[in-house]
């Protein structure tokens, strides 16, 4: 298996290549040269497996056997889920109302992140003990992806990570669970900012190819196609405990409904779609939606600006991902995405070939879901079954509650639960519900903590050189 740029400007590129980098020097983003096609067969056996049994499948289709032998590729799953609180990982809880909701968030930080985040740092240090290499990590956060990539790498000699967080738009555990976090291997920067403000000076220091190279800077934003690899697992679990039977000809649908920022979980989705599992995808946003608009009428253009909202990991304008969707279904025309991702880079808009609006409105179905609902949605879940959603899983729970209100359907539907209500308890008491808090959780509001502010006017993308060439220097010493 091999990786190409979607903006076709570099090709035949190896996983470890693609693994330890960010965007390609073209500024598109690594994808698989080629989408494996799964039998019947193949989907029938592994209804029966694991999920850690199915991350192991997934990644030894996208990773070579020279790159990765199959028993160190099973070694380095087994201790990336580790530290995982439930012995199945992840879990399906069955609701009333037809509600199935797959709790993705059992991990270290208690998101959904933590499940591709301990492969890949796994994955990580495999390659650089083989290489004896260090990289130092850039990460922009929207909330669960920085914390969930500290933990992944905290205390590991051979990565230095920088985390930028927008100040004051993440829930408090949210901050807490990385400024908390004093190793001397993490440096998190807190941005007087959105997250998609702060999205841009990391970009600008990537399109640095030689400082890049120099410095061997990566990213472990789902920019980094291995985050996006596997997520791809938790969508064949999602179908294989939600379906009825594995032994119908053809297979039945089953609809997953994503709760959906960046669009790396959705883009997912997207590719075990085109694996041949029979899913339908439902990406639900918030007032952010430009995921939304593009989905209803191709018009991908940036609002005026970022509204917070109580589902803050999705408050995202930029969603970078939505660029391998449309590469996917443009039949991988590289020409084509570089002219449209440039002019909306340029022009903060792109409107949408009337061949691929076609292809994109067929594949993904949308909807957007707004805080009075968010809060509905919560307190109507725990009425009906006592149970708490955080306001982001919240977000996708709410259409399917519109869904089952219009009437009986045959249609089956899974909801990704994306983060535990312990992390956001801001939302919680607003739909008046007792917060349930970890004592883990609860321990981090008197820890020490330790950020840089990086303060509005001042210039961003400086103090991240700076950051890094500091970074370099304390290596040499």
């Amino acid at each position: 298996m091999k990786y190409q740029s979607t903006r076709g400007g570099l090709a035949g590129v190896s996983f470890e290549q693609v693994l330890l980098s960010g965007y390609a020097p073209d500024c598109g983003l690594f994808m698989p040269e080629e989408i494996p096609s799964l039998d019947l067969a193949t989907l029938q056996t592994w209804s029966g497996y694991s999920y850690p049994e199915l991350v192991e499948e997934i990644c030894s289709l996208f990773i070579s056997r020279e790159d990765l032998p199959r028993d160190d590729l099973c070694d380095l799953v087994n201790e990336a889920f580790r530290r995982f609180r439930h012995k199945n990982i992840i879990e399906l809880a069955t609701l009333k109302n037809g509600l199935n909701v797959l709790e993705l968030w059992h991990g270290v930080t208690y998101a959904f992140k933590d499940l591709a985040m301990s492969c890949v740092g796994q994955l990580l240090q495999y390659f650089l003990r083989k290489r004896n290499k260090h990289v130092t990590i850039l990460v922009g956060t929207s909330g669960d992806t920085g914390s969930s990539a500290i933990e992944s790498i905290r205390g590991a000699e051979s990565m230095n990570i920088i985390v930028l967080l927008p100040h004051g738009r993440c829930s408090l555990i949210q901050e807490l669970q990385m400024t908390t976090v004093i190793e001397d291997n993490i440096h998190v920067f807190s941005v007087d900012g959105t997250s998609d403000e702060l999205d841009e000076p990391i970009r600008n220091v990537f399109a640095d190819t030689e400082f890049v190279k120099k410095h061997n800077i990566m990213s472990l934003n789902s920019i980094n196609w291995a985050r996006v690899m596997v997520q791809i697992a938790h969508y064949f679990y999602a179908y294989f405990h939600c379906s009825p039977s594995m032994k119908e000809t053809p297979l039945p649908l089953v609809e997953v409904v994503v709760p959906t920022g960046a669009a790396g979980n959705i883009t997912a989705g997207c590719i075990a779609q085109m694996m041949g599992l029979p899913i339908r995808l439902v990406a639900v946003v918030n007032e952010n939606d430009i995921i939304h608009r593009t989905i209803q009428n191709g018009d991908f253009s940036l609002a005026d600006s970022v509204k917070a909202s109580l589902a803050p990991s999705i408050d995202i304008q930029e969603p970078y991902n939505m660029e391998r969707i449309f590469w996917l279904l443009s039949d991988k025309d590289s020409t084509l995405i570089k002219t449209l991702m440039e002019e909306f880079q340029k022009l903060g808009k792109a409107n949408l070939p009337e061949a691929l609006f076609i292809k994109l409105s067929h594949a993904l179905s949308s909807c957007t879901v707004n805080d009075d609902k968010v809060i509905e949605t919560m307190l109507r879940c725990w009425k009906e079954n006592q149970y708490l959603l955080c306001p982001h899983s919240a977000v996708a729970v709410t259409y399917h509650y519109q869904q089952s209100d219009l009437g009986p359907s045959s249609v089956l539907r899974c909801c990704l639960a994306t983060a535990s209500a312990a992390k956001f308890q801001e939302a919680v008491l607003k739909a008046g519900l007792t917060p349930e808090i970890p004592p883990e959780i609860r321990a981090l509001e008197t820890m020490e903590t330790r950020c840089t502010a990086m303060r509005r006017g001042e210039d961003w993308e400086k103090m991240l050189y700076h950051k890094i060439e500091e970074i370099g220097a304390l290596r040499k010493t």
